[in-house]
């Protein structure tokens, strides 16, 4: 099943993987570096493509993005044809023909921006295949703990013969009207790093929220991974240097992905 709910899952993909920590200024960088544009972008295959470009933060901004930059002339290029974005607000750069990215081809970014010339890399991942779920509802009590918060409930699974990189995207579509009285995340979405495997198994633990749930699994490229797995391990500020990125001349990420889809029940 195709994604039906594209724009609200890439903007939870960027709240989740928190791009914004880019924002920051801090205090303990080059001069140089701040700088630096922030650069967010997930190319979907057979999608339109949207990139946003940010500047940095001041450290005592408490705007959750730093002000979009106006009048960059974007392009991108699949080794054989090279596409122009254009700007539909400050900071959003957009290309509407769905059909340029496709599965295999390198996909390569490039702007200038003040006296740097920015530029990034990708390669838009194949498409995850039979995608599965053992129950299509699993039933919890958070308040009297009738299932240990280690019991698996239910386990997904794909094929994965070659080890690559997955996530699970968890988007509860009640939010947060039906809360499970303990447990789990804070918010009713969350992503799960399934550790290169075939198979993924869950517990009540994550679920603070009861509802319907449209379960992403996500074939992602390692820059995808090395910031998701840097901001689950730094949950507190830390230096612009220490964040990995992709983006030459930028900070950010640059990212191909492809999604399927099932439906899923947490009563």
């Amino acid at each position: 099943m195709e994604i039906k709910r594209y724009k609200l899952k890439a903007m939870l993909l960027g709240s989740l993987l928190a791009v914004t920590l880019y924002a920051c200024k801090k205090e303990n960088v080059t001069t140089a570096s701040v700088n630096l544009p922030v650069v967010e972008a997930y190319l979907m295959a057979g999608k339109p493509i949207t990139i946003k470009v940010y500047q940095q933060k001041d450290i005592s901004d408490t705007a959750k993005y730093g002000a979009g930059i106006k009048g960059l002339q974007l392009s991108i290029a699949d080794g054989s044809k090279t596409v122009v974005l254009t700007e539909t607000k400050a900071g959003t750069y957009v290309y509407a023909d769905s059909t340029f990215l496709t599965a295999g081809k390198t996909y390569s970014l490039k702007f200038s921006y003040l006296t740097y010339a920015v530029s990034a890399t990708t390669v838009m991942p194949a498409k995850p295949q039979n995608f599965a779920t053992r129950v299509s509802t699993i039933t919890i009590d958070g308040l009297t703990g009738r299932n240990s918060a280690t019991d698996t409930l239910n386990r997904f699974t794909w094929t994965n013969p070659d080890s690559l990189n997955h996530v699970l995207l968890f988007n509860n579509l009640d939010g947060i009207d039906f809360p499970t009285g303990s447990f789990g995340n804070r918010s009713a979405n969350f992503i799960m790093n399934t550790e290169r495997a075939a198979a993924f198994e869950v517990t009540q633990r994550p679920f603070s929220y009861y509802g319907h749930y449209d379960v992403v699994l996500l074939r992602v490229n390692k820059e995808y991974i090395d910031l998701l797995t840097s901001n689950s391990a730094n949950s507190t500020s830390q230096s612009l240097a220490s964040q990995p990125t992709n983006v030459l001349n930028g900070f950010g990420i640059f990212t191909a992905m492809q999604a399927d889809t099932l439906k899923f029940n947490v009563f």
